[in-house]
């Protein structure tokens, strides 16, 4: 069986050492980059996520929460700050690179006793059933092998009444902007991984799953396919992210 990565096609097993790859090239700069790429915008994109999901500030209700293919702990820390001190976060990621560079931050930002670091495989998540309160991933579940796995493995994980955000690249819905964006993505994006991060390849990648991704109706679907209920999505600049919710009822 073949798939995607990027623009190349290769033998199903052979996309996750590769994606793997991507992000231990990736992990120290990542945060940085993330800042270039988008203009700070993904930080805009990300608190707009956390407002969505509104995690309570009760200490006593414990809300428990999972963010997947999140190793830098971005999401996972503005979740608990969000909730004054009182929610906790688990970090699930495949890569070892990513985890390193999160422990890091939630040391330094006097979280670790709120966010937990595991590493782990989206598409067999090492976590009982009915667990979590919600679950979060961004820009993170285009670069899973098989994303409807990993969205059965979401459904499983979650409490009944428990919430999926997923905040990720999508289509432009904008005349115009869609060309504007792609001339960026595929000429500034590697250009700037080159003079940042030493390295241009890694962010062809990243633009090229962009555009393999997708689009936001077929994706929302994909959720319900998983079982999830009452699916909405929101554009975010014109479409060039997408917040995905659903809910396991």
């Amino acid at each position: 069986m073949a798939t995607s990565f990027g623009f190349r096609t290769v033998a199903d097993g052979d996309k996750q050492p590769l994606v793997n790859d991507v992000f231990h090239k990736v992990a120290r700069r990542y945060d940085i980059m993330n800042d270039l790429m988008s203009a700070g915008l993904h930080r805009v994109w990300k608190d707009a996520m956390v407002s969505t999901l509104a995690p309570p500030k009760s200490a006593g209700r414990g809300f428990k929460v999972l963010d997947v293919a999140g190793g830098t702990g971005d999401v996972a820390m503005r979740i608990v700050e969000r909730s004054g001190n009182t929610a906790h976060a688990v970090v699930c990621d495949i890569n070892g690179s990513m985890l390193s560079v999160g422990r890091d931050r939630a040391a330094k930002a006097g979280l670790s006793e709120y966010v937990r670091f595991v590493e782990g495989n989206a598409e067999s998540l090492p976590f009982p059933a009915g667990h979590f309160d919600a679950y979060t991933i961004a820009f993170g579940i285009r670069n899973v092998p098989h994303i409807d796995r990993a969205l059965t493995e979401a459904f499983r994980v979650l409490k009944r009444g428990g919430r999926l955000l997923v905040l990720e690249f999508s289509q432009v819905d904008i005349p115009f902007l869609d060309r504007i964006y792609d001339a960026y993505s595929f000429n500034a994006i590697p250009a700037i991984g080159q003079a940042v991060a030493g390295d241009g390849e890694p962010y062809r990648y990243l633009v090229e799953s962009i555009r393999k991704f997708p689009h936001q109706e077929r994706f929302a679907q994909m959720i319900r396919d998983a079982g999830f209920s009452r699916v909405t999505y929101r554009n975010y600049t014109g479409g060039i992210a997408c917040l995905h919710s659903g809910w396991k009822i």
